[in-house]
């Protein structure tokens, strides 16, 4: 993330894009394999998508200092993953374990941020794609910013409810609502 981060305010666009590509790729086949072969442990499961989260949120904010990228969108971004890691956190605390499950449409958000933001170093290294399409990747990237956030809130804030009223009613004495 340091040498993304690096590369990219030292207007290296050519490195920036090959090492952001590399560690995406990666990201994808780890997450394959661990998936494929069993390989998922709790550890993993906190750390890949912190560091998902960490990658995404540090390139946002470097291009939009940049002006590479509008500053609402780098803004709605980093929201939604703060949202989710403080709402992991608040549940953590008050529930109890948390059980780290992308959706579908999470997982569409990642993959839209990132070819978006391929995009966005595409265009500024070589004036393609055209801007059109960087305008629309954006539109599409903030869609399933807000959708997968708000999807986000409503999981495990249901969960979270559920939680407190198992919690509630495992206390002797307590009335079952």
């Amino acid at each position: 993330m340091i040498p993304i981060a690096l590369a990219l305010l030292r207007g290296d666009l050519i490195t920036t894009m090959g090492l952001f590509f590399a560690a995406a790729t990666s990201d994808a086949a780890d997450g394959f394999l661990a998936k494929r072969f069993g390989w998922q442990t709790t550890l993993g499961g906190i750390l890949d998508p912190a560091a998902d989260k960490l990658l995404l949120a540090t390139v946002f904010i470097v291009l939009a200092v940049l002006r590479l990228v509008p500053a609402w969108l780098m803004a709605a971004a980093v929201a939604r993953d703060l949202v989710i890691v403080l709402g992991a956190i608040a549940y953590r605390v008050c529930i109890g374990p948390v059980t780290a499950r992308p959706s579908f449409i999470s997982k569409v958000n990642t993959l839209c941020q990132a070819i978006y933001i391929l995009s966005v170093i595409g265009r500024a290294q070589f004036a393609f794609p055209p801007a059109w399409v960087i305008l629309a990747l954006g539109a599409l990237t903030f869609v399933t910013i807000v959708i997968s956030g708000m999807d986000y809130v409503l999981r495990y804030g249901e969960a979270a409810i559920q939680g407190a009223h198992s919690r509630r009613s495992a206390v002797p004495g307590s009335r079952r609502t």
